[in-house]
């Protein structure tokens, strides 16, 4: 299979440096355009969606590749997939989309680390073999215009190495701490979380001197380890929305929400009977993850560029 879009030498070695890679383009600007107004029209029709979600939880953006075509597609692009074999090796399975809309006047999210993925739900949702430290790498790709008004991200290069978060402890949500905060003059919280309480050094602040914002144009898309020391700005422009599309990778061995069969996070519970892992590349040798071959209207999950 053809690897046109793999990591460069040196791409590879910024990586592991810094913890992503990126922006890179994917698709032309009227293509883009065209995609996010079809996604934008079947996002409101849950009758195939894998989860039985009201629109407005915070979660129902949660694995809409599982029913949108044009989200099938995307998750298995060469242009996407062939990087990230780059980095994790040939056998790969993708196991989470989020749609991540910021609207005008939302709060920015606070500085974060995801390792295990159990800071909301209080379990374990990603496992790496023999290794008590692992993540995803996560490839996120604007569907609209990025910039610092509109709520780019923001990275810490060199931090992802090291958890300065312990997932274990324990977070309240409160639906009404969602866009009241404010941290060190800038308004960002984590949708109805404080990412702080899991700091394992109380006294914890990020260096936002070494943080670097990533604008983007519509159709790119940024690749980053998920314990990348990561945030994003608030959105203080008054009529321009930015919205974006992640997609988590990890290698076929990871076990992908272990021992359980709902998820309780964010005021709302996920029913996983509907859920499996998408196999991107390679092969899939093992039965701790259910896998699905096709999304819920049929469409098959295959290789496109």
């Amino acid at each position: 299979m053809s690897k046109d879009f793999a990591l460069t030498e040196q791409q590879l070695i910024d990586f592991r440096k810094n913890g992503y890679a990126g922006p890179f383009d994917l698709y032309e600007k009227d293509a883009i355009i065209a995609k996010y107004k079809r996604i934008r029209a079947d996002l409101f029709d849950r009758s195939h969606a894998a989860y039985e979600l009201d629109n407005k939880s915070v979660i129902a953006g949660y694995d809409r590749h599982l029913d949108v075509n044009d989200l099938t597609d995307h998750v298995m692009k060469r242009q996407i997939v062939d990087k990230i074999e780059s980095i994790l090796g040939p056998d790969l399975i993708m196991w989470r989309s989020e749609l991540f809309p910021k609207y005008p006047g939302d709060e920015g999210t606070d500085w974060h680390q995801a390792d295990t993925f159990a800071h909301a739900s209080g379990a374990p949702q990603v496992i790496w073999p023999d290794s008590d430290f692992g993540g995803a790498v996560t490839v996120w790709t604007a569907l609209t215009d990025v910039t610092e008004e509109n709520g780019c991200l923001r990275f810490i290069p060199g931090t992802h190495e090291e958890m300065v978060y312990d997932e274990t402890k324990e977070m309240k949500y409160d639906p009404d701490a969602v866009n009241t905060q404010e941290k060190d003059g800038v308004k960002r919280g984590f949708f109805g979380y404080d990412y702080r309480n899991l700091q394992k050094d109380p006294n914890f602040k990020a260096d936002e001197s070494k943080a670097v914002s990533l604008t983007m144009k519509a159709g790119q898309f940024v690749i980053f380890w998920s314990t990348l020391m990561h945030s994003s700005l608030p959105n203080i422009t008054e009529n321009i929305t930015r919205m974006a599309i992640t997609a988590r990778y990890v290698p076929s061995p990871v076990q992908i929400y272990p021992g359980v069969d709902t998820v309780e996070e964010y005021g709302s519970i996920m029913t996983l009977c509907n859920y499996g892992v998408v196999v991107v590349n390679g092969d899939n040798s093992y039965d701790h993850n259910r896998v699905v071959t096709e999304n819920r209207r049929g469409k098959k999950f295959e290789a496109s560029s």
